[in-house]
């Protein structure tokens, strides 16, 4: 029997290093991979951000090796398994790492339901982290 494939996941709110729910502070271990960053835009919805894929705009997170143990915490965490509130949905897309040469990785994200953002303000930078700290507007 072979073990399960490592997955990867891209983090972009309060899941990223020193936010809220630090990815890192969750059991089994995630291995950190970098920084990268994804085609969407970046909602303020309080507390939290939303991420709607597509358009012309970057949203930067960074990118973790999760096992499949981890990852069911991750959707029970942002409510796609088991309660499924639909505030938001699993998705499996390329994002860009910060890294020279540039590369794409396949990773897990959670992208917000576009009901969710109605109303709401656009992260312009599209970084969470930067926004959080008064270093962009």
């Amino acid at each position: 029997m072979t073990a399960p494939a490592t997955r990867h996941v891209f983090v972009y709110g309060t899941l990223r290093k020193g936010e809220e729910r630090d990815i890192n502070r969750l059991r089994p271990a995630p291995q950190w991979v970098g920084r990268a960053q994804v085609a969407g835009v970046m909602h303020h919805l309080g507390s939290y951000p939303g991420l709607v894929l597509g358009g012309t705009g970057v949203v930067r997170g960074e990118v973790y090796a999760v096992s499949p143990e981890l990852e069911r915490v991750l959707d029970e965490i942002e409510e796609v398994w088991p309660q499924q509130t639909g505030e938001y949905t699993k998705r499996e897309v390329m994002v860009q790492l910060d890294t020279t040469p540039a590369r794409e990785l396949l990773c897990v994200l959670y992208e917000i339901s576009p009901e969710h953002t109605r109303g709401k303000p656009v992260i312009a930078g599209g970084d969470w982290v930067l926004q959080r700290s008064g270093r962009q507007a």
